[in-house]
């Protein structure tokens, strides 16, 4: 996966000075420490910066479900309302985590809700009473630590500077308890840990209701045994890249987050048999009624509502491609 950054692509020198204050006399920082700066940097961060980053424009960095228009929001509203098997949606307040500014998944759309509050990743996450917490790729945007097994052992992967280059480095840690013993030479994991921290976080506040966190992840079986190069991957102008050192503050940097680990957060804080599906298979599963009215009403022409929808459930579109946790604690 990717090392060093390249001459075309180079970090500002801002950046390096930022760098070089958070890593003082060592020189170096993990890939996790790299990250948080290059992505939450009050001034440089990528997710600090005024622009917009998701759209379908040339100015934008990558796209979301949110990006289909209302239709995601009225998917999610019916599904929610699906969730709650009977209890009223009136008495919950719909809690968004980590929108992008000036936009929320029920912008615009009908709702049953008692209330809608929508956060931001620098707010405090401290949802109170009967909820809906809800959040759209948060968890994948959190910094991990990546692990390359080199020698019988697994080593951390940081980032130093050295000649105004930004370069990868391994560092001395301990290895993470659930990791395998052994494992191919090379072979890398990029772990979620913050990603896990935040859900943790998230449920140990006091409220009762859903969680839901649509994302992409994968099992921990999947991470250690069928992803060897890791999943950490750098989204610019729409395009994925390797290079994920290179133009710090400007471009996305994700990694696919670990659904069992979410799973074990969430029940370790009394949520009842946390559950994942493919999105496709989330929404029809719980959203049917509503799929099937659309569908009925849209079936005449080929509309734009008829194309967001075809988007967010095919699977060669959004509906494999992102999954669905969802949990109750009442």
């Amino acid at each position: 996966m990717g090392s060093s950054a390249t001459p075309s692509s180079a970090p500002s020198a801002d950046f390096l000075a930022a760098f070089r204050l958070r890593a003082g006399p060592g020189g170096a920082l993990t890939f996790a420490e790299f990250m948080e700066l290059a992505l939450y940097h009050p001034v440089l961060g990528y997710y600090r910066r005024p622009r917009p980053r998701v759209g379908y424009g040339a100015d934008t960095d990558f796209y979301t479900a949110s990006t289909s228009g209302p239709v995601f929001g009225e998917l999610v509203a019916a599904a929610v309302t699906t969730l709650l098997a009977g209890q009223d949606p009136g008495a919950f307040t719909f809690v968004e985590i980590g929108a992008e500014p000036g936009r929320s998944v029920l912008a615009g759309v009908e709702h049953p809700f008692r209330s809608v509050q929508t956060l931001r990743l620098e707010d405090p996450l401290e949802p109170r009473g009967n909820c809906v917490v809800f959040s759209n790729e948060l968890f994948d945007a959190q910094p991990f630590r990546r692990f390359v097994f080199r020698g019988k052992s697994w080593q951390e992967l940081g980032v130093t500077l050295h000649d105004g280059a930004l370069s990868e480095t391994t560092l001395p840690a301990a290895m993470p308890a659930d990791f395998p013993l052994t494992a191919p030479e090379g072979y890398i994991i990029d772990a979620p840990l913050a990603a896990t921290a935040l859900a943790g976080r998230i449920a140990a506040q006091p409220w009762t209701g859903l969680f839901l966190a649509f994302d992409y992840g994968k099992s921990w079986q999947e991470l250690v045994e069928a992803t060897p190069a890791g999943t950490a991957r750098a989204y610019h102008r729409h395009t994925q890249s390797n290079h994920l050192l290179a133009q710090p503050g400007e471009q996305d940097l994700t990694c696919h987050i670990c659904w069992d680990w979410l799973k074990i957060a969430l029940a370790s804080e009394g949520f009842a048999s946390p559950a994942v599906e493919s999105q496709e298979a989330f929404f029809i599963h719980h959203a049917a009624t509503y799929i099937a009215a659309t569908t009925a009403a849209e079936a005449a022409r080929f509309s734009p509502k008829k194309l967001s929808l075809l988007q967010l459930l095919h699977p060669s579109h959004l509906g494999q491609k992102f999954q669905v946790l969802q949990a109750a604690r009442f």
